[in-house]
């Protein structure tokens, strides 16, 4: 994997809305039995990115954004 770590801070707001957004949006993020506003989803991916709990990760390779949690044993092999 070629990717990097983006520091959130150096993100546009409107780019950061759109990469959390895309984020929350994709199959495969259920939140369970109870549905979750949007709205809610955002804030609380912002708020782990924010705390250091999750990081935004560019691969390069693919052109692709993706969130992770910062324990995350991938984030072993990427750039800082």
């Amino acid at each position: 994997m070629t990717a990097v770590k983006i520091p959130y801070d150096q993100l546009s707001p409107k780019a950061l809305q759109g990469v959390i957004e895309e984020f929350v949006t994709r199959d495969g993020t259920d939140y369970g039995e109870v549905e979750v506003p949007l709205e809610t989803k955002i804030s609380q991916v912002l708020e782990q990115i924010k705390s250091g709990k999750a990081v935004i990760i560019f691969d390069q390779g693919s052109e692709t954004c993706t969130i992770l949690k910062s324990d995350d044993p991938v984030l072993e092999n990427i750039e800082k």
